[in-house]
């Protein structure tokens, strides 16, 4: 499992590693692509959307249709490709596309792997291997802040920024080849009717008995589940409790991105560079923010053995709505030296919250509550909307801290959070502690009661 998980999940750092490094290139890029505020929202925003967006959308069709395994081999070809022309773009036209490339291949893994290691997973490892994908996320967006420090250092050159962006073909030529030697998931196998290769694979990481009574498991519930041959989009349409838990997944989706998180994952340095301190100092300060996501997401991924998933969101919302507060009133400071680790700090505390209560839950979340008939389908719908909200949310951005203020906007994400909570709060159901069938039952026994309950109208 160590080496599955390992190698899976490299499409989580190729994820973080290409979100995170466009924070450090853009400093250069401006003046080498001489970019606008609107050419520098695009570089960024394209990789989201339509990239990663559609990326997911349709990567969750081509997990199960292809597989899990093809399509992270997929996934690894379009890193490669994308991230090569992404170093090679010549102006800001190639390097758009390149990004919509590059991001296809980001929202494509980013619903397969956590789909891959969920069903992979005996029940109570799901959590914390899950997780691992999020933390091999941050990991990537450090090594990002890392090595376009680094790089800074060493290369004198306004070039740079291209052997920051091509670095990434390196874990991806890594998890091609790693992926050859991986089975596919044993619940893939079930719902294309394969059961032997699935008691296969069950029987590669469980003791006997234990392989024997999850095959029996899924074959139960692979029978009941398919037993309907409409498709994933009429099953959502038309059956009210899986359509309330798709509704439920796009609303994780958007509040993890309404955290703003990705502003800083984006915007730190500019951010930094704009309180005070210089483009090297701000380049090397980001690392903090990095160093920061790693650590807490490990902590995280502890406290997930021992806490509910709700008790960590809730715990999280509040967190963040506190920090971005402080963070808010840190830019009304007389400008210094101190302001500006005053706002290091806020940022911090910021980014401490998310990954450790709200980033290791969300994705964890996404890859439990979907049924095994629509769950890759779903889960890019769910991804999809998530790419969408970062978009929107990193290209008005720049736009909305130049109308309001840095003040304004983080007091404005505050609202956001303090909304969020409450639908947490709400709708979020308790998935700990059971197989994926149990909890696929549980959902429809509790949804089918409170629809059977309240007439909906049709």
């Amino acid at each position: 499992m160590t080496k599955l998980t390992v190698i899976a999940t490299l499409g989580g750092l190729l994820f973080g590693y290409d979100t995170g490094v466009i924070s450090g290139a853009l400093l250069y890029m401006k003046d080498d692509l001489a970019l606008t505020s609107f050419s520098e929202a695009m570089v960024v925003s394209s990789l989201l959307f339509p990239g990663a967006a559609f990326g997911a959308l349709f990567g969750g069709r081509i997990a199960d249709r292809l597989g899990r395994k093809r399509t992270l081999l997929l996934c690894g070809a379009i890193f490669l490709v994308g991230a090569l022309a992404c170093a090679l773009a010549p102006s800001v036209a190639p390097m758009v596309v390149a990004r919509i490339i590059l991001g296809f291949g980001v929202g494509a893994a980013a619903v397969t792997c956590p789909l891959y290691l969920a069903e992979m997973a005996p029940a109570d490892r799901r959590g914390r291997m899950v997780t691992i994908n999020e933390l091999m996320i941050v990991t990537g967006q450090m090594l990002a802040f890392a090595t376009n420090a680094a790089l800074d250092h060493f290369i004198k050159d306004p070039h740079v920024w291209r052997i920051m962006l091509a670095v990434a073909a390196i874990p991806a030529v890594t998890l091609l080849i790693g992926m050859l030697v991986l089975p596919d998931s044993p619940r893939w196998y079930a719902f294309k009717g394969r059961m032997d290769d699935a008691r296969s694979v069950l029987g590669m990481s469980r003791t006997p008995a234990e392989a024997a009574a999850e095959y029996d498991v899924i074959v139960h519930h692979t029978h009941h589940m398919l037993s309907s041959t409409r498709s994933p989009l009429t099953i959502i349409r038309d059956v009210p409790w899986i359509r309330r838990i798709v509704l439920i997944g796009c609303g994780l989706a958007i509040v993890q991105q309404a955290t703003g998180i990705n502003t800083v994952n984006y915007y730190a340095p500019t951010i930094l560079e704009q309180s005070g301190l210089g483009v090297s100092a701000a380049l090397v300060a980001t690392i903090a923010v990095g160093v920061t996501s790693v650590v807490t997401t490990i902590i995280g991924i502890v406290l997930l053995g021992y806490i509910g998933r709700r008790a960590m969101l809730l715990t999280g919302f509040a967190g963040v709505a506190a920090s971005q507060a402080a963070l808010a009133l840190a830019f009304v400071l007389p400008e210094s030296m101190m302001r500006s680790y005053v706002i290091l700090a806020c940022m911090v505390a910021f980014v401490a919250f998310v990954q450790m209560f709200i980033g290791t839950c969300v994705w964890l979340l996404l890859s439990e509550i979907f049924p095994l008939n629509v769950r890759g389908f779903a889960m890019g719908i769910a991804v999809f909307v998530l790419w969408c909200t970062n978009a929107l949310i990193s290209f008005v951005f720049p736009l909305l801290n130049s109308a309001l203020g840095s003040t304004g906007t983080f007091g404005l994400f505050v609202l956001v959070n303090v909304a969020s909570w409450i639908f947490v709060y709400r709708s979020v159901p308790e998935t700990k502690g059971t197989t994926l069938e149990e909890l696929e039952e549980r959902l429809e026994a509790e949804h089918t009661d409170r629809f059977a309950a309240v007439p909906v109208a049709a």
